[in-house]
């Protein structure tokens, strides 16, 4: 078995593994790298072998740092099977389509402004911009998922691939593949007991080797108890200066948390009955999965299904859907929150917000998951004084606050407490991937301290025979 690194790798973004057995290449995740525009799109439009040349795709769960380079396979000539629960098939076909729909706008508006750039006589040498893929390619490619149920071997190429709950999104899992005498677990992304909605990661069995992200381990979380306080606070302190609160947010898992504690907040009068907006049409569709897949939740969320009230739709929440809608939001002159996509600020309607709503000092910027380098997202929390928006210098006078703990990503301790039950004799190696090059030697160290492993940290495109 030969695997090659070649995506999260010394990174957070693009997650994407190799493994070539019994005359088969196999990919483990096909996500969208995020970072330098230009830099960006170089990577994940080229691929370093035709898609033809990959047999199937076993994908771990459906955010877009995992999924969302999958359309561009099929454009590429892939047409071999993905298999993954049925909770991330469904949460593909919104989000997918979604990727393709905002990277075609997106595309749209950049070359119209070339054209008024050019117009009024400004040089402008650089080419139209094109999108990485089509919603075309993106229904293609949703015709290949193949669902398949939790802790059920199956054959795929020549292997076994088992998968557990990974207790980091809706449908999300981590996974035992089993080839040539040698056992494989990939974590996908592990989450965090105690988490909004979802179940817990489950207790995995033992390997020979260990593919394991590495995303905060460098850091502890603090308890959920701080983390609502901290939310409460940043609203009450925003509406008494009159302002907004901007949030962008991944629209799988983290808008929906988001929606269930303000619900609990102000069902318990700790913040005021402001105007709450999702505003994203993909967190409409997304939620209406998370309807579909109640045996995805932990017991708590299903006990609230039961009420009358339902936690995903209370009296002042708003779903937006229309451009229209969203635009009318910039005239509101009084305090709201509004949830926008996307989660790093790198595409999608919170653009649109952050450029009204950045420079005035009584809003506030609420992020609220891990940010990676180079995006804008991660601009804003490092307190840049002037962000680029559409392409645009923009001053940020608005407030930036931040809020770590609803990490759907298990910390240093939790990946270390994850990891146990895999940690037996027969553990050789372990991988660390999906972090940046400080959280993962951290990890590293405190993996060898603890349990005297061999720990490797990939770079891209490196390869490995075992």
């Amino acid at each position: 078995m030969k695997i090659t690194f070649r995506g999260a790798a010394q990174t957070v973004t693009g997650s994407m593994h190799e493994i070539e057995t019994n005359g088969k290449r196999l990919l483990l995740d096909c996500g969208l790298y995020q970072g330098k525009r230009r830099e960006a799109n170089e990577r994940n439009k080229t691929f370093p072998w035709p898609g033809a040349a990959v047999d199937s795709v076993l994908l771990s769960h459906a955010h877009i740092d995992h999924s969302g380079n999958l359309p561009n396979l099929v454009k590429n000539g892939f047409s071999g099977p993905i298999y993954t629960t049925a909770a991330t098939a469904d949460l593909c076909g919104a989000m997918l389509q979604d990727s393709a729909f905002i990277q075609e706008k997106d595309a749209l508006f950049l070359n119209k402004r070339k054209a008024r750039r050019r117009s009024i006589g400004v040089e402008d040498s650089s080419e139209e911009v094109q999108p990485l893929y089509t919603v075309e390619d993106a229904k293609k490619t949703l015709e290949l998922f193949r669902p398949t149920a939790l802790h059920t071997p199956t054959k795929v190429d020549g292997l076994t691939y088992t998968t557990f709950e990974a207790g980091h999104m809706l449908g999300s899992t981590a996974m035992k593949i089993e080839t040539e005498g040698k056992s494989l677990i990939f974590s996908g992304d592990v989450g965090r007991k105690g988490l909004p909605i979802i179940r817990d990661p489950e207790v995995m069995p033992d390997a020979d080797l260990l593919i394991m992200e590495s995303t905060y381990g460098d850091r502890l979380h603090k308890d959920e108890g701080a983390v609502t306080d901290k939310l409460a606070g940043i609203i009450n302190r925003t509406v008494q200066r009159g302002g907004r609160i901007i949030v962008p947010s991944f629209a799988v898992g983290r808008a929906q948390q988001l929606v269930v504690l303000i619900h609990e907040l102000a069902k318990h009068g700790r913040i005021p009955s402001i105007p709450i907006f999702v505003d994203s049409p993909l967190a409409v569709n997304v939620t209406e999965v998370f309807r579909k897949h109640e045996e995805c939740f932990d017991e708590e969320v299903r006990a609230e299904f039961r009420k009358p009230e339902d936690p995903f739709g209370f009296s002042h929440l708003t779903y937006i859907r229309s451009v229209d809608e969203s635009k009318a939001l910039n005239d509101l002159r009084i305090p709201y929150l509004v949830i926008a996509a996307s989660g790093m600020c790198e595409a999608g309607r919170v653009l649109h917000h952050l450029r009204n709503g950045i420079g005035d000092p009584k809003n506030t910027v609420l992020i609220t998951g891990f940010q990676a380098e180079n995006t804008l997202g991660r601009k804003i929390l490092d307190g840049k004084h002037e962000v680029n928006i559409f392409g645009e210098p923009t001053v940020v006078r608005a407030q930036v606050e931040k809020i770590n703990e609803l990490s759907g990503h298990a910390d240093q301790r939790e990946l270390l407490t994850w990891m146990r039950p895999i940690v037996t004799p027969k553990l050789k190696t372990v991988f660390l991937v999906h972090g940046e090059p400080m959280p993962q030697e951290a990890l590293k160290r405190a993996i060898e301290d603890m349990y005297q492993l061999q720990v490797i940290i990939p770079k891209r495109g490196e390869s490995f025979t075992v």
